[in-house]
């Protein structure tokens, strides 16, 4: 075995945690995995022979790549929409594969991604290195050019946002489909009484449609059902999915997605619903777990 042929070995073995740790500071498969291509370009052009902790450092690689591609989308004036819908991670509706499995470990709901959408990117970093996989402060200082005590209130005032913003979601992911299913036999008949039964009081709806068309936001029980009613010509298209490991519909015709919807459900209502209309992103989603 070369020495290169080593490394990729031991690169290889990081490959789904640096996988990981890019999509939730990104909210996007395909810059994720740009990301991880990058952190092994520059594992080749490094000397790592005084590296005890490989993982460590190509997780840190891999942060300082991520906060650098977000600082871009801020040069190029890509400010952080209410609406824009996080890539969404589908499976099959009786689970998700052993990899999907391990992307999606701690909980990365939808409603999450959307919340770090709306973060800084040096907030977004410092929270999801530190909260989200452990990363110490002072690890994480020399990547943001900060100090650990300022980077642990980047992590302070993002968990604040994060904790007032996204809904802690039912683990139950029975009661979840009984929730959805509720939802969807609702749209169909046209029953609004019966769809603002199903949503909570606050209840928001994002509709993510791509960048020809204005995303949308409503907010409120009888605005999402009104909403919703729409919804009724597109609901024979739809099946049961799982959406970031959580009760979802993706909706298809003619062989082609149409839209997936991600649902947050609180205490046996939906808090918030993440629909994601836009074509060109529909074309690129993986769907060979459906198959």
């Amino acid at each position: 075995m070369t020495e290169t042929e080593f490394l990729a070995e031991r690169f290889e073995a990081h490959r789904t945690h640096l996988r990981a740790v890019a999509y939730r500071m990104l909210g996007s498969l395909s810059e994720a995995e740009d990301a991880v291509q990058e952190a092994w370009f520059k594992l080749e052009r490094s000397d790592t022979s005084g590296v005890r902790n490989l993982g460590g450092w190509l997780t840190t690689v891999v942060g300082r790549v991520c906060l650098d591609m977000l600082r871009s989308r801020t040069s190029r004036r890509e400010d952080p929409l209410e609406a824009r819908m996080p890539d969404p991670i589908i499976s099959a509706a009786d689970g998700a594969d052993p990899e999907q499995e391990a992307l999606l470990a701690d909980s990365v709901g939808l409603a999450l991604l959307v919340v770090l959408e709306t973060l800084g990117p040096a907030e977004r970093l410092a929270f999801v290195l530190h909260d989200l996989f452990g990363v110490p402060f002072d690890e994480i200082a020399p990547i943001v050019g900060r100090n650990p005590a300022a980077v642990r209130q980047l992590a302070s005032r993002a968990r604040r946002r994060v904790q007032g913003a996204a809904p802690v979601p039912d683990a139950d992911l029975a009661r979840q489909r009984r929730v959805v299913e509720a939802f969807l036999a609702a749209a169909r008949d046209g029953d609004f009484d019966a769809l603002v039964a199903v949503l909570d009081p606050d209840v928001v709806a994002r509709a993510d449609t791509g960048p020809l068309r204005p995303a949308t936001v409503a907010r409120g029980a009888e605005a999402v059902a009104r909403q919703a009613l729409t919804f009724a010509r597109t609901a024979p298209l739809a099946r049961h999915a799982l959406v970031n490991g959580a009760a979802g519909i993706v909706s298809a015709k003619g062989g082609r997605l149409v839209s997936v919807m991600a649902f947050a459900i609180r205490d046996g209502r939906i808090a918030e619903i993440d629909i994601l209309a836009d074509p060109e992103r529909l074309d690129r989603l993986d769907l060979s777990d459906l198959d």
